[in-house]
């Protein structure tokens, strides 16, 4: 099972109460719009190392350390003294409209050899050709956000129940994160236990935790991995109101739409179903259908026909990977119902297809399994901010 362990972080200091000025969401979710208002809301934003701008190549990733080590020095940013974890709650209103709550903790877990066990994958990753993190984390020493990890142990979230010292709160898009800290020796092994009891699922940062590896095998090349043989991770329990998953639709190009229709239409019952709305998000589920959407931003049912997908898990994906086996044709991969029909509507693509949010059950199956969803199968909410606390892979 793998370790999982407390670790001196780097927060915020003399900016701690304007966190939601200095963190930011995740670097793959952000557009060169998107930083570039972050960096005008505060000057110490932490996209400013976490997204460095200031020259091509090597040098961006040389100033993003330069950055991380003078905000140290000028105490912008402030190390703690001993190790700790951070629990991390958030509070929102999903898409159904009931409130939630969740909880889970960073920590730094261990980075295991692919296929070693202990820390798993739960779906086909796409292969990444850039090496910004693993530059980024050359040159800075850090990890400065956390892969997103789903615990297999039972009991997690009712030991995260009791409050820690309070770290700061955010409030963006709706959802509020809270963290605290917890560094009581107690407290630390009862989460060190709980994590290290069962596996733990990679739910999302998939790419990340496979650059960890990288970076951890060059450390040890070089005489010694130390704290590269670990990588920040927010662990949540695997249960159903610790999880808000939604869907990531399809967007299909480089065919001819009536071939697609024809070629989907031999696994799938046809119905006309007006123009596509929000509310389709919601309707797809009620109706167990996919829905494919046109340029025009009409939709159609897609409601699988009986016998088509013998023996395929109760995936939209996956029925969409075997409805399309050996058909020519591009797949992307796209979240929210209006980014689909504005993609579409724009020529981006020729169609999209709307499929439902895999359930928590079937994630569950996946692990217990070893099993793998095909890429790009689910898509956990909210997003963590990044800049609540960093860690330094000493």
């Amino acid at each position: 099972m793998p370790r999982f362990e407390p670790f001196t972080g780097i927060r915020y200091g003399s900016d701690a109460d304007h966190l939601d000025a200095v963190t930011a969401p995740p670097y793959d979710v952000l557009s060169e719009r998107d930083v570039d208002e972050l960096l005008a809301r505060h000057p110490h934003n932490i996209v400013a190392i976490d997204v460095p701008r200031e020259a091509d190549g090597e040098g961006r990733y040389e100033a993003a350390a330069k950055r991380l080590g003078s905000w140290l020095a000028d105490g912008v940013l402030v190390r703690d003294e001993v190790p700790s974890f951070t629990v991390y709650r958030m509070s929102f209103v999903d898409e159904a409209g009931v409130g939630r709550s969740t909880v889970g903790v960073i920590g730094a877990l261990e980075v295991v050899d692919e296929g070693a066990g202990g820390v798993l994958p739960h779906e086909r990753t796409t292969p990444k050709a850039k090496t910004d993190r693993l530059d980024l984390t050359r040159a800075t020493s850090a990890n400065l956000s956390p892969v997103w990890g789903l615990s297999l142990a039972s009991g997690l979230s009712a030991l995260l129940a009791e409050p820690g010292e309070a770290m700061g709160s955010v409030t963006s898009d709706g959802v509020t994160h809270t963290v605290e800290r917890v560094s009581d020796p107690e407290r630390v092994a009862a989460i060190e236990a709980a994590v290290g009891a069962e596996p733990v699922v990679i739910a999302d940062g998939h790419h990340r935790y496979a650059i960890s590896r990288t970076y951890r095998d060059e450390q040890r090349l070089a005489g010694g991995a130390g704290g590269a043989e670990l990588t920040m991770t927010y662990i949540g329990e695997l249960v159903e109101d610790q999880l808000s998953v939604e869907a990531i639709h399809r967007l299909y190009s480089d065919v001819d739409l009536d071939a697609l229709v024809a070629r989907l239409e031999g696994s799938f019952v046809f119905e006309e179903a007006g123009q596509v709305t929000a509310g389709f998000a919601r309707e797809v589920v009620e109706r167990a259908a996919l829905c494919l959407v046109r340029a025009d931003g009409s939709g159609v049912w897609m409601t699988p026909r009986p016998g088509a997908f013998p023996g395929v898990r109760d995936l939209d994906s996956s029925r969409l990977e075997q409805a399309l086996a050996g058909f020519e044709h591009t797949v992307s991969y796209q979240h929210g119902v209006a980014h689909v029909v504005d993609a579409v509507a724009a020529g981006t693509a020729v169609a999209g297809v709307l499929i439902r949010p895999v359930s928590v059950a079937e994630i569950r199956r996946t692990a217990d399994e070893g099993l793998l969803m095909p890429p790009k199968s689910t898509f956990f909410t909210p997003k963590l901010r990044t800049g609540l606390v960093v860690r330094p892979i000493d």
